[in-house]
């Protein structure tokens, strides 16, 4: 007899711990998708792929973040970059430095006197540009170390990496990709994980969940459509509940939703997208 109560003692033990599982699961803050864009803005005159993506964007009234290359010779360098910029931020996107140097330069490579000079630089072109000082930087080839993190906090910068990633950041040649879906499959579930078990922030009642795609890519900027399609597939597929609203519409809720997402410790080791996470952490 004891034996027999011990067991369904036991056994009403485990079905209470599944429950209370299963209800804080439910009860995480629904999912909203960030969308941010690395790399731009693109230069172009005629069919910039930049003013594509903005424009999808505004007939969609969805807000993301740009990590812009202010002094890129190929793009926010020149004057149709820095118009984009300026554009950006007066459709209601948040604005935040990828880097402030004439070509993707890497932040790991350069010395603290460097690395805190183009911070300086990329602060004052986007104050410039905007009237507002950002809060946001994305390392280029996501690479960063103890260093560049107390460079950028030095200067009053915030390191917002990513969740799901699009896989787009080549540019020239073959900058096409037949497995969008399945590699957004992917990064979603392996994102759900982290959701589920409560390791990621929530703001304004919504968890965000950061994408990154970049705007320079021609591939990128004709399919965006299609990608934000994707994006609400294989949140279904999976049963990632979402918010009514499941991209973010509001300017400050986007900054709030990024800030909360940021990186603040090197020790933190967060897994970054494909190659990288191998070479940098």
């Amino acid at each position: 007899m004891i034996a027999i109560r011990s067991r369904l003692l036991l056994a009403a033990l485990s079905l209470t711990l599944f429950c209370a599982a299963a209800m804080a699961q439910t009860a995480r803050a629904p999912v909203r998708f960030l969308l941010t864009f690395d790399d731009g803005p693109a230069a172009a005159v005629n069919d910039n792929p930049t003013v594509h993506i903005l424009e999808v964007l505004a007939q969609k009234h969805i807000k993301a973040v740009f990590f812009t290359q202010t002094r890129a010779w190929h793009g926010g360098g020149t004057d149709m970059g820095r118009w984009l910029i300026r554009r950006e931020f007066s459709e209601g996107h948040v604005i935040g430095l990828h880097s402030a140097t004439t070509f993707h330069s890497n932040h790991r490579f350069m010395s603290r006197e460097q690395l805190d000079q183009t911070m300086q630089l990329g602060i004052a072109d986007l104050q410039a540009e905007t009237g507002v000082v950002p809060k946001l930087v994305r390392p280029p080839f996501w690479a960063y170390d103890a260093d560049t993190l107390a460079s950028y906090h030095a200067h009053g910068l915030q390191m917002l990496l990513t969740d799901l990633n699009a896989n787009d950041g080549k540019i020239y040649g073959i900058n096409f990709s037949w497995h969008k879906r399945s590699n957004m499959l992917k990064h979603l579930a392996e994102t759900r994980e982290r959701w589920a078990a409560g390791h990621m922030p929530a703001v304004d009642g919504y968890t965000p969940v950061v994408v990154t795609f970049h705007d320079v890519n021609p591939y990128t900027s004709r399919h965006i459509e299609e990608y934000i399609d994707i994006l609400l597939d294989v949140a279904r597929e999976l049963e990632v509940p979402l918010a009514a609203q499941p991209f973010y519409d509001n300017h400050d809720e986007a900054e709030r939703a990024a800030l909360a997402a940021t990186i603040s410790s090197p020790e933190a080791k967060p897994r970054l997208p494909g190659l990288w996470n191998w070479l940098w952490q």
